[in-house]
């Protein structure tokens, strides 16, 4: 059963926008996330952290469909994902690296190709995907930028490019992998107040850390993870605590979150690739 909550408004069923029970993902055939349960409600910013080669990106790009599940189960907005074809729903940005995707692009060009998954392919341009595009440079602050080559930005500026890119799909789940990887603190300062923005607007955010610097005060749950387990899923945590090196052994007794539902073991067929491969990248 999936979980889900009532809208106050329309008294309709809205189902969570992710649930995963017992994930599990091998890379070569090793281990990489091992029997992971993650249930993320509407309107929620959640923040996956822990030590590099913990499994959060590998966790993230199993939840987007860019890595295969080994086994257990997967549910996007209530829809196994083998079943899943909202995918205008979705927004993922990867590492900013490859911004550009080595061809000299504009950053609304780059950005006007997350109208894809809302569009037909070769179709031109609409009125309306054209707002769509000017709304999300606004919104990450690069308009006066919006002619300039991605290459010829900084760091933070193609990372918030990259936001841009899935901010034009209007998808109402967005998953972010390491958005201030390298980034300086004044970019991770307009980082934050961009990601602070699509809280406002009730958007759910999954995003994966290292450190989440000024984007702490946006977290509403921390989930960490070592050795491509779930060691802790509760009340956010402070980046020194996530990085103590006694964590593991402090919080293993306390990694369930109590408004999870229970896991279920199901047969999962895994799918190898997802619209948004095909149409945003595999960059991260």
């Amino acid at each position: 059963m999936s979980r889900s909550a009532s809208d106050p408004t329309t008294g309709a069923s809205t189902a969570a926008p992710v649930q995963l029970r017992d994930g599990s993902v091998t890379i070569a055939g090793r281990p990489v996330i091992r029997q992971a349960s993650l249930t993320v409600a509407p309107g929620e910013f959640v923040a996956l952290m822990g030590a590099n080669g913990s499994g959060k990106s590998t966790l993230v790009r199993a939840l987007t469909g860019l890595r295969p599940l080994a086994g257990g189960t997967l549910e996007l907005f209530g829809t196994p994902f083998d079943s899943f074809r909202d995918w205008q729903r979705v927004g993922f940005v990867p590492q900013r690296a490859g911004a550009g995707s080595g061809v000299p692009a504009s950053v609304q060009e780059v950005v006007a190709s997350g109208r894809l998954t809302r569009r037909r392919l070769l179709r031109p341009l609409s009125r309306a995907d054209k707002a769509a595009i000017a709304r999300a440079i606004e919104l990450v602050g690069l308009t006066d930028k919006a002619k300039d080559g991605v290459s010829t930005l900084s760091g933070g500026q193609q990372q918030r490019t990259l936001i841009a890119r899935a901010l034009a799909g209007d998808p109402e789940l967005f998953f972010l992998d390491e958005p201030t990887a390298g980034v300086d603190l004044p970019n991770q300062k307009a980082l934050a107040d961009t990601l602070g923005r699509l809280k406002e607007r009730g958007s759910t955010v999954v995003l994966v850390a290292h450190e989440l610097g000024p984007m702490a005060p946006l977290v509403d749950r921390s989930v960490v993870m070592r050795d491509g387990r779930i060691a802790y899923d509760g009340a956010p945590l402070s980046d020194s605590a996530v990085h103590d090196p006694l964590f593991g052994d402090v919080h293993t007794q306390h990694h369930v979150h109590h408004d999870a539902p229970g896991a279920q073991q199901q047969d999962f067929a895994p799918k190898v690739t997802s619209l948004i491969e095909r149409t945003q990248g595999d960059q991260g």
